[in-house]
């Protein structure tokens, strides 16, 4: 056999050949190839990947005989000295994770254990991982809802929607039912709830108060005979005797209570 070859045997004990080699004293597994000269080609590459000076990003555009992920980990332990199993190139103070050619993710090097041991897939625009049979998005990671939107309820402080670093993320509305918006230059927030259409609560000064009125809302929903399940909002760090007397004094819109004394009559409620 070729070097850096060895042939192996498919479930229908069909032939494909499979490429590796040592680097560092470490077994590397390049790939299955459909021939032998194949597979001995991707090895040469890989070799002369890990023996030249050659840039991640130059390397992934100008080598096509080895994936665009393999690529990025040879050469993150060509010059790092650590061989991690996902597509990433440890840099200073954060790393890069390539999702593909040409699009690269940045995160803390906190993040570095988790990435690199949960390969991160792409699906209708979304990034997500598996973890433990549940697909978990990126940026649920980060507090932010699956329902949230871009520039609504978070931002990239820097514009750059591959920067995932948390000094970049800002959770504008982490909570359910609650928009942020300025008036006079100052931070409101308004709450709105979907029956039939979306209905204003309020507009409050404060996140928590605003919060826990969108959760007096629900209840003031369900007692009224509506049952649809709504989420709801938990406030960390919040004493249940504060979030009592916070929920107690939390002003709802008359439209919204006229709303739902007509819904209790409907529906014969009292």
């Amino acid at each position: 056999m070729l070097a850096g070859v060895y042939i192996a045997k498919k479930k229908d004990n069909s032939t494909y050949y499979r490429s590796s080699l040592t680097y560092r004293n470490k077994h590397i597994s390049l790939g299955s190839f459909p021939t032998e000269l194949q597979a001995h080609k991707a090895y040469l590459c890989a070799l002369a990947l890990l023996e030249s000076d050659i840039a991640v990003d130059e390397a992934i555009q100008n080598t096509q005989l080895l994936s665009f992920d393999k690529v990025v980990m040879l050469i993150n332990f060509r010059d790092n000295c650590m061989y991690i199993p996902t597509p990433i190139y440890l840099r200073k103070n954060y790393f890069s994770y390539y999702l593909e050619a040409g699009r690269e993710l940045k995160f803390d090097i906190d993040d570095l254990f988790y990435y690199s041991s949960h390969k991160i897939l792409r699906r209708q625009g979304h990034l997500y991982v598996n973890d433990y049979g549940m697909q978990i998005t990126l940026l649920s990671r980060y507090g932010i809802k699956s329902h949230a939107v871009r520039d609504r309820d978070y931002c990239f402080v820097n514009g750059d929607t591959n920067d995932f670093r948390y000094s970049n993320i800002e959770v504008i509305n982490p909570y359910f039912g609650v928009t942020r918006f300025i008036k006079n230059g100052i931070f409101r927030y308004r709450v709105r709830i979907h029956i039939n259409g979306n209905h204003t609560i309020g507009t409050y000064r404060d996140l928590t108060r605003a919060a826990i009125a969108y959760n007096k809302a629900v209840d003031l929903a369900h007692q009224a005979g509506i049952d649809k399940k709504y989420p709801e909002n938990y406030i960390e760090d919040l004493s249940a005797r504060d979030y009592a007397d916070i929920y107690t004094k939390a002003k709802i819109s008359t439209n919204f209570l006229e709303y739902l004394k007509n819904l209790s009559t409907e529906n014969n409620i009292v």
